[in-house]
């Protein structure tokens, strides 16, 4: 009962630290409404085309850490194997902290598209695989400069990798799943637009809210 009543706590602060909008405090700050301009979106990706790269870059750190805080809490509050599962406790924070930022209560339920945070948790849980995605997808994205394709690229390597080292762990299984899906899910329009060939791609600049969608993290 205890490790169950632990574990809805730990869900519960992944969840509210992820609804910390770095995009939106960054550009609040900036007299913007990152909200209705270029894609709409509140990562950092749209940060970064609409307020230039140093208040882009300080919205990926933002959304990161926070990530990194859900982790280290969760394996604070649940330490070492719950369920059977090494790591659960940083793996339940990190992805609440991944849907906090997608759907934030604080702001409609209208947030990112979780690839800081998503990258943050898969490093913090695993160093090695979570390395190992994020350098698929900065090597796909310096080769195609779709920032989509190495996001979707690195939650899949991250997923298939994982899947194999800790092959018959439920939990594990279900964490790398659903990270894979929401990012897929939350890209949805940029996997229309790539097939249309109409994706943008790193360096145009913000367009239209109708018109851009570009991947944000």
């Amino acid at each position: 009962m205890q490790e169950i009543l632990l574990s809805i706590a730990v869900a519960v602060i992944g969840y509210l630290l992820g609804c910390v909008s770095t995009g939106i405090l960054v550009s609040r700050r900036a007299g913007v409404n990152i909200r209705e301009v270029g894609s709409n979106n509140t990562g950092a990706s749209n940060v970064l085309r609409v307020l230039g790269l140093k208040l882009g870059a300080i919205t990926f750190l933002g959304d990161f850490l926070k990530a990194t805080l859900a982790c280290l809490l969760g394996s604070v509050i649940l330490p070492g194997a719950t369920f059977g599962i090494q790591g659960f406790g940083a793996m339940l924070g990190g992805m609440f902290a991944v849907l906090g930022h997608n759907w934030p209560a604080f702001f409609g339920f209208k947030g990112g598209k979780g690839v800081a945070c998503s990258a943050a948790v898969i490093f913090f849980v695993s160093p090695l695989w979570g390395g190992i995605a994020i350098a698929v997808c900065i090597a796909l994205i310096a080769a195609t400069r779709y920032i989509s394709v190495g996001s979707m690229a690195m939650m899949l390597t991250y997923m298939v990798l994982m899947m194999v080292a800790r092959s018959g762990e439920w939990f594990v299984y279900v964490f790398t799943a659903l990270l894979f899906v929401l990012v897929v899910v939350r890209h949805s329009q940029n996997i229309q637009r790539l097939i249309n060939g109409t994706e943008n791609k790193i360096g145009n600049k913000a367009k239209d809210s109708k018109q851009d969608g570009e991947t944000k993290a």
